[in-house]
């Protein structure tokens, strides 16, 4: 497959200034990118803006992913500075570490409002201008996607439901011509992984990660797989690259159901059909019928 050269083109990273998004922005943006960074703390994505480069090359946004005006905002005004948007990573997100018996009801709905809502409302925003660019949208998920832990309730769900999200959005963007991926990295350090050994729960469920299976990997490993898959525009990226089989057993069958059940014109025919409110029925207003949650 040919790569696709990062080099002027513009990526709009979301949680910039975090572990993970600050290093793949200096990874881009040595790899030629223009990088619109955005982040909920304005002096910090403002510094790191300039230190990547002059406005041209690096500017700065803070948003709250929480709050779609926000990143639409951002986003557009992105979109006019640098001429359009190609690539866009979806790296914000938090964590945390507690039972379903002992969580606050609160910090799991921010966890998700974060983690999973924060990519929908992050491509939501940016998809008329990846679709203009034929660009690549990038969900950062991780391989707790796969791999259920204990204590981690709200993230592992998230983490899944960012995997699927980003299937579903790939398949009703294919007809554009813009490719959709994930990225299932595993334990890396960052400064969510410092949170994770300074809590006793986290140090007593992980040891640390210093060795076995859930040792950690080299920050700079996992960048360099990262922006390789985002030059190849991949759906699926794993970090490091052994952990692949776990992360592909659950999705064989996968292509094979594409294939078959969504054949020709069939997505872009319905998703022009489709009501704004998810659902165009006399039922709407009793969300205890219409709810597609009764399908499980």
């Amino acid at each position: 497959m040919k790569r696709y050269d990062l080099s002027g083109r513009t990526v709009v990273i979301t949680g910039s200034t975090g572990g993970l998004g600050s290093a793949l922005a200096a990874e881009l943006r040595a790899r030629g990118a223009r990088l619109a960074l955005l982040d909920l703390h304005a002096d910090a994505v403002r510094i790191q803006a300039e230190t990547l480069g002059p406005s041209s090359v690096a500017r700065a946004w803070s948003v709250d992913v929480r709050d779609l005006v926000s990143i639409q905002t951002a986003v557009d005004e992105a979109a006019v500075h640098f001429g359009g948007i190609d690539v866009v990573i979806a790296n914000a997100g938090v964590g945390s570490m507690a039972s379903i018996e002992t969580l606050d009801p609160d910090a799991f709905a921010r966890i998700i409002d974060i983690n999973l809502n924060g990519v929908w409302r992050t491509f939501r925003a940016a998809v008329p201008h990846v679709i203009r660019r034929r660009g690549y949208l990038l969900a950062i998920s991780s391989m707790a996607a796969f791999v259920h832990s204990p204590l981690n309730g709200p993230y592992v769900a998230n983490k899944a439901g960012v995997w699927a999200l980003a299937d579903a959005t790939r398949l009703e963007l294919r007809h554009h011509g813009v490719a959709v991926g994930s990225a299932h990295p595993t334990f890396f350090a960052t400064p969510m992984m410092d949170d994770v050994h300074s809590d006793p729960a986290g140090r007593a469920l992980w040891g640390g990660n210093t060795s076995g299976l859930w040792k950690m990997v080299p920050l700079d490993e996992v960048v360099e797989i990262v922006v390789d898959g985002i030059e190849r525009r991949k759906p699926l990226i794993v970090a490091p690259k052994r952990n692949a089989l776990a992360a592909r057993i659950p999705g064989l069958i996968r292509p094979i159901v594409e294939r078959i059940g969504f054949r020709g014109t069939t997505i872009p025919d319905a998703a022009a059909l489709a009501s704004a409110t998810g659902w165009i029925s006399a039922r709407h207003e009793n969300p205890e019928e219409t709810d597609p949650g009764h399908m499980r």
